[in-house]
């Protein structure tokens, strides 16, 4: 959500700089002259530990809230301890492979020494591979065994680009001395593995909810899981893996090369099966892989002309004006033309109301089931000159309204209820 720091414009102005690269003529990324890498520290969770401008009393409860003892129910739906029971379950086993102390984020005696690995470190929760490298016949062969696995795991879907500095952070946020530390993944590592993780959409509906932070929760939890069991097997098979999440480097450029989709309004990945609907992980690796090329399907043509995702937005972080290269905050990437949602209005609004907030995921006329035959003709229209009808299909036939909480626990609650919005029915 906040993370859309990055987003690609094909037609914006900003010319051809010497931090371009070919590849961005394919993904339609304009990089200018006034391009620098990122510094993680400036990430706006990051600055929740350290900026006075963000760290705050409410914050710090924020963050705290995701341990049953410090979350703070209430008698408001989707904010119950019931609500914040499965959300905080759901982030569980995430929380328990991130924090190398064990005791938990805010519980540990010594926070300075934590390694928070998938959000500031890379995964080091490996055993030791196979010695040699597997010889495979062509990265043809490696691309199809790493898909078979990438399946039995669990990954909703999968691309490869090769390694690009521009897009790793120039030095990774710690804890300790002046809040960075040099980047730790090798720079010979010729490729990169992304990942997408499908986040639940009954559950999605529900937001702005303590409940709907399950998807996110349960979303990193299996992604978690996913690229450290598909990393060691990497290492198995005798080559390099470093899996990571939200650490190490920008997600969404890497998403683009690797051919995964596009990105909207809102500053996220917008994917052909899934939407803006899931987490994004990464793995660095020197295993000979087939690579993917860049995708466009129209998102960006679409979002020009939709602003569904800005008109719910509650604090007004997501921009209606056109992508520009101005930087708003010490948050955004210079140098790239882009969308850019206040992190800072986003976060204050997370922190407001106790858990995270995914309105303009639901929001999103992309956020449908495309395993249905009727969305998947619907993403025809919204692909090809028929962008216009698509958007007011959307708004006619589709209920992006909240669910409530309580709905969701007891289905037939709902179903016993007049239909107050009889056309607008979700597929």
């Amino acid at each position: 959500m906040i993370q859309g720091i990055f987003v690609r414009m094909s037609n914006s102005n900003v010319k051809s700089s010497r931090h371009a690269r070919p590849i961005d003529d394919l993904t339609g990324v304009k990089v200018g002259e006034e391009f620098e890498r990122f510094e993680q520290k400036f990430d706006i969770y990051c600055r929740a530990m350290w900026d006075p401008e963000i760290k705050s009393e409410k914050s710090d409860k924020f963050f705290e809230g995701y341990y049953m003892p410090y979350a703070r129910a209430r008698k408001t739906d989707g904010f119950s301890q019931k609500d914040y029971a499965f959300r905080n379950a759901a982030w569980h086993v995430n929380n328990v492979i991130r924090d190398i102390e064990k005791s938990g984020e805010f519980r540990k005696e010594k926070p300075d020494e934590i390694r928070k690995e998938g959000f500031w470190d890379y995964y080091t929760s490996h055993d030791q591979g196979w010695p040699e490298p597997y010889p495979y016949e062509s990265p043809a062969e490696a691309t199809r065994d790493l898909r078979k696995v990438a399946g039995f795991c669990g990954v909703g879907d999968l691309g490869v680009c090769e390694y690009d500095e521009r897009w790793m952070y120039k030095s990774i946020f710690s804890m300790q001395g002046n809040g960075q530390k040099p980047q730790e993944i090798p720079d010979d590592i010729p490729n990169v593995i992304v990942t997408l993780e499908p986040m639940d959409r009954d559950l999605i509906r529900t937001v702005p909810s303590a409940l709907s932070g399950a998807a996110t929760g349960l979303g990193y939890t299996f992604d978690g899981v996913a690229i450290i069991t598909l990393a060691q097997y990497i290492r198995n098979m005798g080559y390099r893996a470093y899996a990571t999440l939200n650490d190490t480097a920008l997600c969404i450029p890497l998403a683009l090369q690797a051919g995964l989709g596009e990105v909207g309004r809102h500053g996220m990945l917008i994917n052909e099966k899934y939407g803006p609907r899931f987490r994004i992980g990464k793995i660095f690796t020197d295993m000979p892989l087939e690579i993917n090329t860049p995708k466009k399907f129209g998102v960006e043509e679409f979002c020009t002309i939709c602003d569904r995702c800005a008109k719910a937005c509650p604090p007004k972080a997501i921009p209606f004006d056109a992508p520009s290269d101005h930087v708003h905050s010490e948050s955004n990437i210079k140098g790239v033309v882009k969308w850019t949602p206040s992190a800072e209005k986003c976060f204050k609004f997370w922190c407001n109301q106790n858990t995270d907030c995914i309105i303009c995921i639901r929001s999103c006329p992309y956020n449908r089931d495309f395993t249905k035959l009727v969305h998947r003709m619907w993403l025809k229209l919204a692909k090809g000159p028929f962008k216009k009808l698509a958007l007011k299909l959307d708004d006619w036939f589709m209920d992006r309204g909240r669910l409530k909480t309580s709905h969701w626990w007891r289905p037939e609650l709902k179903n016993n209820e007049p239909d107050e919005n009889p056309i607008k029915k979700s597929k």
